[in-house]
Order: C-alpha cells, then sequence, then structure tokens
C-alpha cells in the first residue's frame, strides 16, 4: 500500500480549496470494491476518499485502492453497498478521509467516518477536521520514555510493566478474557489517569460496544473519552480503518492540546484480518498462511503513528485475538515486534479459574530492567518467575506420583509457586456484578511486598485459599486469621 506523504505538522487544506471536485461514474460493483471511470481530469490519488451519491441522495464513503488505467480506479466502499448501481455519480473529495477531532468528538461515539452513533445530536459542523493517513512524525521529533504506567493489576505491574507512551498488547485465544482485562485497565486507569481516552473497537459485536457506552456513562468518565467502532457487521473497508480514524483524534489531542491520551484497540488482529478481506477482494495473491502480502506495511503503518511527541505521550493498549491458540500466527508475530509489553492469557490458568489469566513466564515487558523498575522489582520479579517456571517442570511427575514423592525442598518450591499463583489473581471492578467480589487495585508496593513475604516463606503455613483473589498481603492476611478462628470455633 502506498503511504501518504502528509506532513503531520501541517494543518490539511478543505478538500474543496486543495482541488476542484472530479467527477465519475460508477462501472462496477462487486461487494464492497467499486469500480468508477472519471471521463475528464486526473484521477484522484490512491488513499484519497470519494463520495458515492446514490438517487436519493445519500452519500456513501469510498477509499481509491488501485489504478485501473488512464480513466479508471477501483475503491472500497466504508459502508453497506447494497441497492447501488451502475451509472451512480462519484464525486472526488481531493484527499484522504478527513474525520472531526478536538473536544467536539468528546463522550461520543463515532463510525468510521466520524459520524455520531449515539442517538445524540449531529457533531457540530464547524468543528476541526483531519485526514486519517498521516505519516508517522520522524525519529529525531520522538521522545523516549521509561516511566512506570501504573495499572493497578499486579500480575502485569510485577512481570509486564507498561511504559507511559509505550505500547503494551493483551495476547490471548478466544474467551480467556482480554476484554474484560481492557476495560478493567479503562476503570483503574480513569481513577488517577486525567488525560483522553479513545477507544477503537475493531470487529466488535454490537452488544460489546452498547456495555462500553453504559459502563463509561455511570462512571463518569465519558467526558473524557471518545468511541470509535467498525463492528464485525460493517464492510471489511470499515473494520480495516477504523483504529487510523481513533489515531487521529489521539494526535490530534497530543500534538496540538498537548494532552496525554490513552488508545485502546480491541481488537487489533480483526484490523489485520479485514485487511486480508480487502486484499482478496482486490485480487492480490495471499501470503504466508492466507494473509495478504502487505500485512507487515499495515501493520506498521499503525503502529508506528502510536508515539509519544514532545511533552505529550499517547499511550496504546491493544487487545490481540490468537487464532486457535497458535502464538506462531505470522498476524500475532508481526504485532507482537511492535510492542513494549506483551501481557500473554492463558488458558490452562482460566480453566484453573486462575484470573486474570496472565502467564507470568510468557508475559514480558522491556522495562523490567534494573536500571528502569529497581534492582528489588526486577529481583523479585525473575525469584517469581523461576519458582513457577520450575512448578511447570515438576507438574507431570506430581501428577503421575504425587506430591510427596519429591525431595523436601523441591515440595517447599512448590508449595511457594501455588501461593505466588494464587497472590498474583484478584478480583475486577468490572466483574463485581457476575463475582460478587468489589474490584481491588494495588500499589507496585504492596505488590513486592506480598512477593516478597510468600518467597520469604512467611505464608508457608498459610491456606492456600487465603492467598487468592484478594489485593494486598494484609488482605490475605486477614483472610487467613478468619479461617483459623473459624476452624477453632468448629
Amino acid at each position: 500500500m502506498p503511504t501518504s506523504t502528509t506532513d503531520p505538522n501541517t494543518p490539511p487544506t478543505p478538500a474543496a480549496e486543495a482541488a476542484p471536485v472530479a467527477a465519475g461514474r460508477v462501472s462496477a460493483v462487486r461487494g464492497a470494491v467499486v469500480d468508477v471511470v472519471f471521463e475528464a481530469g486526473p484521477l484522484p490519488r490512491v488513499e484519497d476518499a470519494l463520495w458515492i451519491v446514490r438517487d436519493d441522495g445519500a452519500r456513501l464513503t469510498a477509499e481509491v485502492e488501485a489504478h485501473l488505467g488512464p480513466t479508471a480506479l477501483r475503491a472500497l466502499a466504508l459502508q453497506s453497498t447494497a441497492g447501488l448501481r451502475r451509472g451512480t455519480r462519484v464525486e472526488a473529495q481531493g484527499g484522504p478521509l478527513q474525520v472531526p477531532v478536538g473536544d467536539a468528538v468528546l463522550g461520543r461515539l463515532l463510525d468510521v467516518s466520524g459520524t455520531a452513533q449515539d442517538g445524540g445530536p449531529p457533531l457540530d459542523a464547524t468543528a476541526p477536521r483531519r485526514p486519517i493517513h498521516r505519516a508517522a512524525p520522524p525519529l529525531a521529533a520522538l521522545r523516549g520514555s521509561t516511566e512506570i504506567f501504573t495499572t493497578g493489576i499486579k500480575a502485569i505491574d510485577l512481570l509486564a510493566p507498561l511504559a507511559q507512551g509505550g505500547k503494551a498488547a493483551m495476547f490471548g485465544g478466544a474467551g480467556v478474557g482480554k476484554t474484560v482485562l481492557v476495560m478493567e485497565l479503562i476503570h483503574a486507569m480513569v481513577q488517577r489517569y486525567q488525560g483522553i481516552s479513545v477507544f477503537a473497537g475493531v470487529g466488535e459485536r454490537s452488544r460489546e460496544g452498547h456495555e462500553m457506552l453504559t459502563e463509561m456513562r455511570g462512571s463518569d468518565v465519558l467526558a473524557r473519552t471518545v468511541l470509535v467502532y467498525g463492528q464485525m457487521n460493517e464492510p471489511p473497508g470499515a473494520r480495516w480503518r477504523v483504529p487510523l480514524t481513533a489515531l487521529t483524534i489521539a494526535e490530534h489531542f497530543r500534538d496540538e492540546k498537548r494532552q496525554n491520551v490513552l488508545l485502546m484497540i480491541d481488537n487489533v488482529f480483526r484490523f489485520v484480518q479485514a485487511g486480508a478481506e480487502v486484499s482478496a477482494s482486490l485480487g492480490r495473491m495471499p501470503s504466508r498462511v492466507g494473509y495478504q502480502p502487505t500485512l507487515a506495511s499495515e501493520v506498521a503503518a499503525l503502529q508506528e503513528r502510536i508515539v509519544s511527541v514532545g511533552g505529550a505521550a499517547v499511550t496504546a493498549v491493544e487487545a490481540v485475538y490468537v487464532p486457535a491458540d497458535d502464538f506462531t500466527d505470522p498476524a500475532v508475530t508481526t504485532i507482537a515486534a511492535h510492542v513494549d509489553s506483551m501481557v500473554v492469557l492463558s488458558r490452562a490458568m482460566a480453566a484453573e479459574g486462575m484470573y486474570p489469566a496472565i502467564d507470568p513466564i510468557a508475559s514480558s515487558s522491556v522495562l523490567l530492567d534494573p536500571l528502569v523498575v529497581g534492582a528489588e522489582h526486577a529481583a523479585i520479579a525473575i525469584e517469581v518467575r523461576r519458582l513457577i517456571e520450575h512448578h511447570r517442570e515438576l507438574q507431570d511427575v506430581i501428577a503421575l506420583l504425587g506430591v510427596e514423592e519429591l525431595g523436601a525442598a523441591d515440595r517447599l518450591l512448590v508449595q511457594r509457586a501455588r501461593r505466588l499463583q494464587r497472590f498474583l489473581t484478584q478480583p475486577f471492578a468490572v466483574t463485581e456484578a457476575f463475582s460478587g467480589q468489589p474490584g481491588r487495585s494495588v500499589s507496585i508496593a504492596d505488590t513486592l511486598a506480598g512477593c516478597k513475604a510468600i518467597l520469604a516463606g512467611e505464608c508457608d503455613d498459610w491456606q492456600e485459599r487465603s492467598l487468592f483473589m484478594v489485593g494486598t498481603l494484609a488482605e490475605a492476611r486477614a483472610k487467613e486469621r478468619a479461617s483459623a478462628t473459624a476452624g477453632a470455633a468448629a
């Protein structure tokens, strides 16, 4: 795909002033792919927006994907083409699709073209608009950051800390808790995070979008949030371009308002999947495992725009579906190459009821370095991983012979590893309605203190259930005392 060469720091010129509107006619329609013929004037450029004007005056947005000849092009419709006929008028907009940005979109739910879909009043026509295709900021303008982005989730803060202005991805198969984890991060961060939040729902269900909107209205955070959705029942072009719409809104607040932005994308794999559908519709030869040949460049064009510039940062939290739990899938490995923190969700842990089902061995972060998080934090995280990995190595022996057949040293390490695994679980605020347990947000200091105590053997004589689904070690200690009192009374 050719990339736009628009200067990210130059405000776009309105399409009407950039060039006279060129008109053409629809010559063929094949699903979401529309062929257009322009009799006069130069053809619109690749990635330029088109308006297809229906007989009733309604306008369908499309994007130029390829030139077929001196007067013909192939475009991708971003809305349904049902009822579209040959000969329908097409108007070139003189540039990429432009979407509204700024304060006017705060608290609203938008589609890929920036149209409000929340049942509220239409957006102000005078709201500034920006093109969704922009070049990534130059390398010299980027600002590195090693500031920790505290989440209040023990397993993440201990083993895969997030960076302020970095990119974190939640990898997992179907039904292991990716969306719940992203929603909990939203809930936890708005309590201490005073920036702007932009949520991109890519290929999500209508029900999930409604639940997200209702929850944000109830928690009074909608006034600082923008929701952008391209649902799974929409054409692939809408799902393919929705992340760019959300990113354009985030870039406006970063570059012109100088505000920190939290960008959440659920689900990046659906973006890749939509790109594969578009590639197949355009007749391109598939690449590995049937993915589009432009997979790497499409993911890079999105991820390289998620950066910190000047004094403002865009921090991204992305959910990534792993098809058939295959972490060697080309889409998964391509996305993983761009992120700073990898939070891997384990189906085995989810089956055991260990929520959040974060795999302490597979999860990682570039920030888990003594020079960034401190020597104590790094040492505790390494020791926690060592114990849990040792426990996994012994699981086959335990399953065949029983834990009693292990040596005394191994038996002690297994007991501590099991207690660590249970301590790293915690109840979420977003699941309180289902579990009946209030959510817990735990500071990094309390997480480190709890793990250090378990590693030191202070909890060796505790029941494992006392450490399960609690916040701090003090809460677990109170739970253990209450259990011991109840046992003595019985």
